[in-house]
This record gives C-alpha cells, sequence and structure tokens, in this order.
C-alpha cells in the first residue's frame, strides 16, 4: 500500500516507556522507529519528492502510521511527511487528538507541521537532522515551547541526525 502511505503496522506487545529508546520492554528503540522514518524519505525521494519520512507511534510502541513528503505527488502544499502522518493516524485511532503518541520525522517539522502536532495533542516529537531555514521546533522559531500555549510538545533532537541530514543533502547536491 506504498501509494495510500499508511503502511500501519500494529505490532503484539511492547511497552514505550522513558526517554526515546530507553525502557522499551520487548517493543523497538527510538533509533529503530526513525529508520523507519529514513526508509520513508528515501521512498518520498524516489517518487521525486524532498525526503522527508515520519513516524506516528503510540504510547505502547505500536506504529499507527508512517509517510513520506507527497507535496508534489498530490499538489497539495500541506502534503508534509508530518500533515500526512498525523493524519492518517487520527483515521487509524478514530479520533484527531492524538494523545500519547510521539512522532519521529526525520528533519525538524516547519512551523504548519508544528502547528498541526500542537492541535493533535502529540506528546513528543523526536526528529533527527535541524532545518536552520525554517525549522520551527529550536532552529528558526520556537513554536513548540511557546508559553501562550496550552499544549506543549516534548521535544527531542538529533537522533541519527548524521544519517537524516545526509538524505537531504545528497537529494539537493543531485538537485544541483
Amino acid at each position: 500500500m506504498r501509494e495510500g502511505l499508511l503502511r500501519a503496522s500494529v505490532r503484539d506487545g511492547g511497552f514505550a516507556a522513558g526517554w526515546w529508546g530507553r525502557g522499551m520492554l520487548g517493543g523497538m528503540s527510538g533509533e529503530e522507529y526513525m529508520r523507519m522514518a529514513v526508509e520513508e524519505a528515501r521512498v518520498a525521494q524516489g517518487a521525486g519528492e524532498v525526503p522527508v519520512g515520519a513516524v506516528v507511534v503510540a504510547s505502547d510502541g505500536r506504529v499507527i502510521a508512517r509517510a513520506g513528503n507527497r507535496t508534489i505527488r498530490d499538489c497539495d502544499p500541506t502534503a508534509h511527511a508530518e500533515m500526512v502522518a498525523l493524519r492518517e493516524a487520527a483515521r487509524a485511532l478514530g479520533n484527531y487528538r492524538l494523545s500519547g503518541v510521539t512522532l519521529y520525522v526525520t528533519i525538524e517539522p516547519c512551523a504548519m507541521c508544528a502547528g498541526a502536532m500542537i492541535q493533535a495533542r502529540v506528546a513528543r516529537l523526536v526528529y533527527g537532522a535541524d532545518d536552520p531555514r525554517g525549522g520551527a521546533a529550536r532552529s528558526c522559531f520556537g513554536v513548540l515551547e511557546h508559553p501562550a500555549l496550552n499544549h506543549k510538545v516534548e521535544v527531542t533532537a538529533g537522533v541519527l541526525a548524521g544519517e537524516c541530514g545526509a538524505v537531504m543533502r545528497g537529494f539537493f547536491a543531485a538537485k544541483r
């Protein structure tokens, strides 16, 4: 089901607790979830999209949704990997509130995607490489930590940053 990009895989067992990869009892580590996001980024790149991948993980360690960028294929400026994955996760759970989920993304999210995370009540964001030109978690803006907001998203940056950044750099180097 590559075209739909839901590719939700419900896992038996597993319990995610603690920081992004520690405290996993029979579940996957944060790096393994990020590798799934990198895989989605590579699929997007193969389709001519900017290579960004995202994976939504429930608090029990189940992968709810995973996606890559689809802006060109869908002719939709909002079809960033994060947005597509959040939409699919909401459909899969039957609720627009995604309380307790962790969103793994290869690159620091933009302001639009950060806003969607706040609206969805995402508990935690784990991302790979910083985006110094548009990152809204910390590089350009601190959207997720703004004091006026009623929901805060816990942020962990730098998971597989080298690999995530290399995918983006390779994509843009090939375009030049």
